[in-house]
């Protein structure tokens, strides 16, 4: 593991060996981790100064501080402060205010965003709380949670001990307060707390359990993982809207298929995809999805961007593949069963998580696409390559094949007919047509008495 780490560890009396975790604050000196100033951007260390400044407390956590301890080098840069969401507002001109369940503020660089949120207070005396500030349901799920508390409580507040360790610019130590370090070393995912009542006050944090075990290439804690199966129907509590966003996340960080795997392992697949998972059960191949996620890494490895619709097309075939099979066999025409199948899958897709038009409806033409393709004779297979989902719908059809469900060949077909001249594809379309027996039409018979 990282000198750094062994280093931190070295100073921490019995580490590894407690059979019981006693949180307790360590400050941590710049000789002994390797945070710098250097990695931490621009925007992000004139926030804490500014803060610091006007005589608040702020530092550095999360995600941020983790990444550069396991020298990886941060995408985004948050910050938690003594101060509340209002008074940062007032600090930054270039800020807003965000969130009614959790209040944040982001101060705007540019495209670059930092997130500012005030320090949690522990929710000891949550009863006592106005219920504007704190509120839960009968599920233990927090609808509103807004108390506000010490640098120390927001440690214990976070999700995961790795998340919870914090840089301060003005002594460069890193503060961990919940065994961060250890937990680093051992390359492992703990929730901080009882794991059940943290699940049930945001079921989303089973979520960011397997994103970040995926990213990190962590295990997850026995503890942690234990009753992930158990609760993972709370899910359905969750907004559509928002676990959109956390599909989002999930998927298109770069380990989409690591992602997609520990999804099935416990369970957290069904409550995000219903339908999806309904249909894998039934005997579906899911080698299209997986093909789909690995050409998504591999994107993201290589600094492209990935288009959602196209992942959701990818992950919602299954689903389509068995209601447009039932319709035609209950005898509905082809393209019509397409057609209805398309939006009885959305229809249920959508009380799972939310589907924008912005993604509904390039995803519904990259799917009728995949029944045009096939068809290049005359004016058609021009007509298809003018369609402005045509190459998202090519890409979905070589992955079709690369998953074993077309017979090679069509993609080929495609390939070579957008890299050829005018004349060339002339020849492929007359070479098609001799190849393919065309329909032959009926002659109409002039009627009697007709002119010549």
């Amino acid at each position: 593991m990282l000198t750094h780490i062994r280093k931190v560890l070295s100073l921490v009396p019995g580490s590894g060996r407690r059979k019981t975790r006693t949180y307790r604050r360590r400050d941590i000196p710049r000789e002994h981790h390797n945070v710098s100033r250097a990695v931490i951007s621009e925007p992000a260390k004139k926030v804490l100064a500014r803060l610091n400044n006007a005589g608040f407390e702020a530092y550095l956590v999360g995600g941020g501080v983790r990444d550069i301890l396991l020298e990886d080098r941060p995408k985004d840069f948050d910050i938690a402060t003594s101060a509340t969401p209002e008074e940062v507002h007032d600090l930054f001109r270039n800020s807003r205010l965000i969130g009614r369940r959790f209040r944040i503020v982001h101060v705007l660089f540019g495209r670059e965003v930092i997130e500012v949120t005030t320090f949690r207070g522990n929710g000891a005396d949550a009863d006592a709380e106005p219920d504007h500030l704190r509120k839960s349901n009968e599920h233990g799920l927090l609808l509103r949670d807004n108390v506000y508390g010490s640098l120390e409580e927001d440690a214990l507040r976070r999700d995961f001990t790795v998340n919870a360790l914090y840089y301060c610019i003005r002594d460069f130590t890193v503060i961990d307060f919940a065994d961060g370090i250890e937990d680093l070393h051992n390359r492992q995912l703990r929730l901080i707390g009882d794991p059940e009542t943290r699940y049930r006050e945001d079921p989303v944090r089973m979520l960011r359990a397997i994103r970040f075990a995926a990213k990190l290439d962590f295990d997850i804690e026995p503890l942690t993982e234990a009753p992930i199966r158990t609760l993972a129907p709370l899910l359905s509590l969750i907004p559509p809207a928002r676990l959109f966003e956390e599909v989002l996340k999930l998927l298109s960080a770069g380990h989409g298929e690591a992602t997609y795997d520990l999804l099935i392992e416990y369970d957290l697949l069904a409550p995000l995809f219903p339908a999806t998972a309904k249909a894998l059960a039934a005997g579906e191949p899911d080698e299209l999805i997986r093909q789909a996620l690995r050409n998504t890494d591999d994107r993201v490895a290589q600094g492209k961007s990935v288009t959602p619709y196209f992942l959701f097309a990818a992950l919602l075939w299954p689903a389509l593949q068995i209601e447009w099979r039932r319709l035609q066999d209950r005898g509905e025409p082809v393209q019509p069963a397409l057609h209805q199948a398309i939006g009885q899958v959305i229809g249920r897709q959508v009380k799972a998580t939310a589907i924008p038009k912005r993604v509904s409806v390039p995803m519904k033409e990259v799917w009728e696409l995949q029944m045009r393709l096939p068809r290049r004779q005359g004016k058609r297979a021009l007509a298809s390559l003018d369609h402005p989902r045509f190459r998202a719908a090519y890409d979905f059809l070589l992955i079709r094949e690369s998953a074993g469900e077309l017979e090679p060949g069509l993609g080929k077909w495609w390939t070579d007919f957008q890299r050829v001249d005018d004349r060339a594809r002339e020849r492929m379309l007359s070479e098609l047509s001799g190849s393919e027996p065309r329909r032959r039409r009926r002659r109409r018979s002039p009627s009697k008495g007709a002119s010549r």
